[in-house]
């Protein structure tokens, strides 16, 4: 019996370098494995979520589903059992190189189900080990049209290729492939080192544009703020000056309405008893103070040659009213220029005569 299995286990030897690397590939990639089978006792109960493919004979038979089932011991096998629940395969990691000539590890997770029992149990050897070397190939070939800086960024549009291509070919197999997801993607060091001196010098660049951007709202804000003042300034100036001429005007108004106020009453003193004399002692006295203003100051001016006598500047200045008086009454009495032409003749040569002159 020893002589009769030696030729089968120098056979296993011989084919064992063969079989390790895919035993390894199939324990990295998945734990599943053929499923175990209930011996036929007669009766099965089949749980949810799962499907037994029966053989009679070692032909297909029916495929029991959840719930109790009746076979025929000896007769019937329960050849497969599958899971028809979502399933989890982790991709190994492999090697990529990209269309930049980059090369790259990568590895990733499958999500598959069984749909079609049959398919999976005819349709190939290992469902399993195959989807995994499917997606494999399949990440191969997609990371080889796309660069490494896409490889980063279109991580999504890089997942939905994979699983499109798994589907397609996984038809017969009775397998559906949900969704891939890149778990992680290792570039070489070197790739890691320019990659990270590329991060630091686009920080640098962030940083130096958010300075530049500072510097640029604090001109600004400095210069709307030099307007607002220069502004607020002139308006300032404006109004003040505003109000010195309404002040000035004010002051205008009340000296004019002053100054014909006291000629009214002054008029009105000159015709009343004693009013002409009245005025005659007033000139007298402004004449004297004047002269003694004059004295006090140090200015060289021009004086009439009779300044000493101050009855004759008196009556002069007398005449001198009373011919603008006349000159008045005429042109109330007959308006034309006749009677103030002459009225102001008189009144100058009056004044010319007095020595002094009618404009003061």
């Amino acid at each position: 019996a020893s002589m009769a299995g030696l030729p089968r286990t120098l056979g296993l030897r011989r084919q064992l370098p063969r079989l390790l690397p895919r035993l390894a590939a199939r324990q990295l990639s998945s734990s599943f494995g053929p499923n175990p089978t209930p011996a036929n006792l007669g009766v099965h109960v089949v749980p949810q979520q799962s499907a037994y493919v029966v053989e009679r004979f070692g032909r297909f038979s029916k495929v029991m589903n959840a719930g109790i089932h009746f076979l025929v011991p000896l007769v019937d096998r329960v050849a497969y059992v599958h899971v028809l629940k979502e399933e989890t395969i982790s991709v190994p990691s492999q090697t990529a190189i990209t269309k930049d000539n980059v090369s790259i590890t990568i590895d990733g997770i499958l999500y598959v189900r069984v749909i079609d029992p049959v398919k999976a149990s005819y349709g190939i050897e290992d469902p399993h080990f195959a989807v995994t070397q499917l997606a494999q190939t399949t990440m191969r070939s997609e990371l080889g049209k796309i660069s490494l800086d896409r490889t980063f960024q279109e991580r999504d549009q890089l997942n939905a290729l994979i699983v499109a291509s798994i589907n397609a070919a996984s038809e017969p197999w009775g397998i559906q492939c949900m969704r891939y997801e890149i778990r992680d993607i290792v570039p070489p060091k070197a790739v890691r080192a320019a990659m990270e001196l590329e991060a630091e010098a686009e920080r640098r660049k962030r940083a130096s544009i958010l300075d530049s951007e500072g510097d640029r709202q604090a001109a600004v804000n400095a210069a709307e703020g030099e307007k607002t003042s220069a502004i607020l300034l002139s308006e300032a100036k404006r109004q003040e000056r505003i109000n010195l001429a309404e002040a000035e005007a004010k002051a205008t108004l009340i000296t004019a309405e002053a100054s014909a106020s006291a000629v009214e009453r002054l008029a009105a003193a000159l015709g009343s008893a004693g009013g002409a004399d009245a005025v005659s002692m007033r000139l007298a006295e402004q004449y004297i103070r004047a002269f003694g203003n004059i004295a006090q100051s140090s200015n060289t001016l021009v004086v009439p040659a009779n300044a000493g006598d101050a009855a004759g500047m008196v009556t002069a200045a007398l005449g001198i009213f009373k011919g603008a008086t006349a000159a008045a009454a005429a042109a109330r009495n007959h308006p034309g220029k006749e009677g103030l032409h002459r009225g102001s003749a008189d009144s100058e040569h009056g004044a010319r005569r007095a020595g002094l002159d009618p404009l003061e």
